[in-house]
């Protein structure tokens, strides 16, 4: 289903964006893009630990709704 443009509130990867930054990235100043990388890798792996997070995060009533069973 294509997107309307400027919507990044109906892009689900937005809110993973969202949720990285507003728990784990801000407020910090890294050093270089290396610092940077491995900041945003162990995040991303935080994330995937969590059990159930990604579907919470990204479950919008559209995109289940459309889903073919």
């Amino acid at each position: 289903m294509p997107l309307p443009p400027a919507s990044p509130q109906l892009n689900p990867v937005e809110r993973v964006w969202l949720y990285l930054r507003e728990r784990y990235l801000s407020h910090r100043v890294l050093d270089d893009y290396e610092a940077v990388l491995e900041a945003v890798c162990r995040v991303w792996n935080r994330l995937l630990d969590e059990t159930g997070r990604l579907t919470t995060l990204t479950a919008y009533p559209y995109l289940t709704a459309s889903a073919i069973p």
